[in-house]
């Protein structure tokens, strides 16, 4: 790959049993690929020790934790002390992803609401971004980041934001990021990609939310932190900019709301 400058991927999952005996290669192509930094997100948190012992054992990734919005029914609610315990370690960067599904989950509609409380309330007190995995369920997700924005301030990014107009400005209106998955390169996702286009440029992040939603031209295949280049370049077409200066962009945009990651020192 030609054109190599430096991005972050966000969001990604390496402890899927997709990477399984893989991540060293993974990791070496994604830093082949100018992927200087990863986040690799715990969704459950009896996986905590094993996602961060990846970050512990690779320079170039950090991690987040919290208990996805669909897992919420089959584990324990994730408890503010826990949470707060977790944020000490030096590579925990973000609280997450939490948040709203009503897709495939909408029965734990009740407790997926409570667990988002209890994220939020960590991510105030602790200063470290909130992750949000939001789907179907809009109305719910804007009233509940206004209410508790009105609480007291925290600062957030809509992961793979792929929903509508209005959450996305409802998020942007509180200081909020969106971020840009493989989503956003695929052919029909121009209502989309003018979403993002009407965002402020300094509030964008790009990630692969790999193993999922592989951009083109690997769209239904394996997702990896490699290909968050793919998804940045079409991210530097949405705003009409040269991928040197989008991806510099990012990478600012990053560093400003991941600042616990931006200033570590290397000594996990």
């Amino acid at each position: 790959m030609t054109d190599i400058h430096p991005i972050t991927d966000s969001h990604c999952h390496l402890d899927f049993p997709d990477f399984e005996n893989e991540l060293p290669d993974v990791i070496a192509r994604a830093q082949a690929a100018g992927v200087t930094r990863m986040v690799t997100i715990c969704t459950k948190l009896r996986s905590e020790p094993a996602v961060r012992r990846i970050a512990e054992t690779y320079a170039p990734v950090f991690y987040a934790a919290g208990t996805h919005p669909m897992s919420v029914a089959s584990e324990p609610m994730a408890s503010f002390d826990d949470l707060m315990a977790l944020t000490q370690h030096p590579k925990m960067v973000g609280i997450g992803e939490t948040g709203l599904d009503y897709h495939y989950t909408a029965d734990s509609a009740d407790a997926q609401q409570a667990s988002l409380r209890i994220h939020i309330a960590v991510a105030r007190e602790s200063g470290l971004p909130l992750i949000i995995h939001a789907r179907d369920a809009d109305d719910d997700m804007a009233r509940i980041l206004r209410e508790e924005h009105a609480n007291g301030a925290y600062a957030c990014v809509m992961h793979c934001f792929s929903s509508s107009a209005a959450l996305g400005r409802a998020a942007l209106d509180l200081g909020f990021y969106l971020s840009m998955s493989g989503i956003t390169a695929f052919p029909k996702s121009q209502d989309l990609r003018d979403i993002f286009a009407d965002a402020p440029l300094d509030r964008v992040l790009v990630e692969t939310d790999s193993p999922y939603l592989a951009p083109p031209p690997h769209r239904g295949k394996r997702n990896e932190p490699a290909f968050t280049a793919h998804t940045a370049r079409r991210g530097a077409e949405t705003f009409g900019l040269d991928y040197k200066s989008f991806a510099a962009q990012t990478q600012a945009n990053f560093d400003r709301l991941f600042a616990k990651a931006a200033v570590f020192d290397g000594a996990a």
